[in-house]
């Protein structure tokens, strides 16, 4: 099976028709654009707000969109894709730049936001379509372990081979190096995809800052040569709109960065993190025959250089 064909039946799931695919791209893309003009209806309605007041405004009219969207989808039944919900945004976005905002962008930063953006969607197809380290759990691994389950096999110290193997709760996947599973990327973050999501990462706040950069030169160019009343009102509010959307995802994106590089300086995964006490190696008594108290220790833990260093080192 191919890389795309693993993609596709990834954002599907267990849906076997090409039509619910393609029921579900229209579905997201309809979704994007609800919850778009929904924010783009915040500036309207409150023309005499500063931007700083409109993003708490905006980001409670953004999460009513998507909480009405996800109830809809019970009278149409179809369910919105998140991933692709995260390509029609990345495209909207891109699109708005390039007719509305392009004009008054430099050369220079006209050719970093297309790049980024061009960078984004192909970062999102090999997230989407490559492996995040998932292993065929063999039942000869299980028998030579005496385990009844994988979830019983995972302790290093009864099977070295699936040592750091992390069985996922959303789709059930045995990954290596296991973090967590990001429904934004429709996939398990593992050990084969975790610095090529942390790239995604980065580069999503990147993009995100480029273009609030942009949308604001564009909205003070207006303000200042006393264009704004003879703009089209559509595309103004589209542009604020879009720029409130961008901080507000800007403004998680980096509280989530910050939290995986503190994972990554200290060699430890955000599944290890929260379930540690489901694992024995994370579990140390400070009397081992007696019922004191487990504290948690890191056993993976080889200084924050080295932790680093095997991070970046090629699997």
């Amino acid at each position: 099976m191919s890389r795309l064909a693993t993609g596709l039946q990834r954002l599907r799931r267990s849906s076997s028709s090409p039509w619910e695919v393609l029921w579900s791209a229209l579905a997201s893309c309809g979704l994007v654009l609800f919850s778009q003009l929904a924010v783009a209806m915040v500036p309207r309605l409150f023309p005499n707000l500063s931007l700083l007041a409109m993003l708490p405004i905006a980001g409670l009219v953004f999460l009513a969109a998507i909480v009405l969207g996800r109830l809809w989808r019970r009278f149409i039944g179809v369910a919105a894709s998140a991933p692709l919900f995260v390509l029609f945004n990345i495209l909207l976005l891109w699109g708005v730049y390039v007719f509305v905002i392009r004009r008054d962008t430099s050369s220079l930063l006209d050719m970093l936001i297309n790049a980024e953006c061009a960078l984004l969607l192909w970062g999102l197809y090999r997230i989407l379509s490559g492996d995040p380290g998932i292993v065929a759990c063999d039942s000869s691994y299980l028998e030579e372990a005496g385990c009844k389950d994988f979830v019983e096999a995972i302790c290093p110290s009864e099977l070295p081979v699936l040592s750091r193997v992390r069985q996922c709760n959303w789709c059930k996947a045995n990954v290596r190096g296991y973090d967590h599973h990001c429904p934004a990327f429709g996939t398990c973050i593992g050990q084969k995809n975790h610095r090529l999501f942390m790239a995604l990462l980065t580069g999503f706040v990147v993009a995100e800052s480029t273009y609030t950069m942009c949308s604001t030169k564009y909205i003070t160019r207006c303000i200042n040569s006393g264009t704004l009343r003879s703009e089209n009102p559509v595309s103004l509010n589209l542009v604020i709109s879009t720029m409130l959307f961008s901080i507000l995802q800007v403004v998680w994106q980096i509280v989530f960065l910050m939290w995986h590089i503190y994972c990554i300086c200290f060699n430890i995964k955000t599944d290890e993190w929260i379930n540690w006490k489901k694992y024995p190696e994370f579990q140390m008594r400070e009397q081992p025959l007696s019922d004191s108290e487990v504290k948690f220790v890191n056993p993976y833990d080889k200084g924050m250089l080295c932790n680093i260093r095997d991070f970046l080192k090629p699997k």
